[in-house]
């Protein structure tokens, strides 16, 4: 807590706002974006990498948040305040934190394949950033972002040689979908006590039945798309942001465009919920990649017409 103390008397209007900014680099949005460019434009394996990071560090921390169940840096010492701006994204149990988690994940993912020195730098820094930036908010404790860091550098190294074989591959995607289910088990089963905390428990189940559909989604993609698509992520500068944007369009589509229906159908909203992240993972590695020789054919065209 000393170390929050003394970061909360540095605050000042200018760097809060920056530090409110660079936190969201940790959040789902951010993780998503990242991978799906990752994927699509610039190397499958490193998407498969950067993907299968981010899905067990956020299965490990889920885990461990439920497990521990340790309170946020406020309620451990009421006489510490928080921006305020930052309180209702920071619900539920704090370490370790979710956000340095997902960020060090998708950036460390990154700079692990990455063949410029700059990239590295680049990724190292962002990463840094978003874990200082959740104790300068006031949200997390060095503790928090230390083991939640941790959490995913351990998992880089353990993860970055299985994307590079068939046999690795399939292992991994193993690993993932046991990891969801255990995940689930343990969240609808164990006896938590009475004052566990309502959100992060609710906040758990949801996270369980997410990855029991991108789960299975992955292993449909893998197979899927290795066997009958096998796209190629080049194109020029200018196709690969038009795939982009139409593929985050489509992707945003079915993630908030089947909610309502999917939960009307199934009347339920967490088997829903892993059904409709099931679809995004499918459009997203597999039905949306049909479209890529299209792309990759846009820009050899302009240079025959040129």
């Amino acid at each position: 807590m000393e170390f929050l103390y003394m970061l909360e008397k540095i605050r000042m209007p200018g760097l809060n706002e920056f530090m409110l900014t660079i936190t969201r680099l940790g959040e789902e949005t951010a993780f998503l974006v990242l991978a799906l460019i990752v994927f699509w434009c610039v190397d499958k394996k490193r998407g498969y990498l950067l993907m299968s990071v981010g899905f067990l560090g956020t299965m490990a921390n889920q885990f461990m948040k439920l497990w521990f169940r340790i309170p946020r840096p406020w309620v451990l010492d009421e006489n510490f305040t928080i921006l305020e701006a930052a309180r209702e994204a920071a619900t539920g149990y704090s370490f370790p934190s979710g956000h340095t988690t997902s960020a060090v994940g998708t950036f460390g993912s990154i700079a692990a394949r990455a063949k410029h020195r700059g990239t590295v730098w680049l990724c190292v820094i962002l990463a840094a950033l978003v874990g200082f930036s959740r104790m300068y908010i006031g949200v997390h404790t060095p503790q928090d972002v230390i083991v939640g860091a941790l959490t995913s550098l351990v998992l880089i190294l353990a993860l970055r040689k299985c994307v590079k074989s068939h046999s690795g591959m399939k292992a991994l995607i193993a690993l993932m979908i046991a990891a969801a289910i255990g995940l689930l088990v343990f969240v609808e089963l164990y006896p938590f006590p009475g004052d566990t905390d309502e959100h992060n428990l609710e906040s758990g189940l949801k996270n369980a039945y997410t990855m029991i559909g991108c789960m299975t989604g992955v292993a449909i993609v893998y197979a899927g798309e290795r066997k009958y698509v096998n796209f190629s992520t080049e194109a020029v500068w200018w196709a690969q942001l038009l795939k982009a944007v139409l593929g985050f369009g489509l992707v945003l589509a079915v993630k908030e465009g089947l909610r309502a229906p999917l939960e009307v159908l199934l009347g339920d909203p967490l088997p829903a919920r892993a059904v409709r992240y099931f679809l995004i993972v499918v459009t997203a590695g597999l039905i949306w990649p049909l479209s890529f020789r299209f792309f990759a054919k846009l820009g050899r065209k302009r240079e025959v017409a040129q």
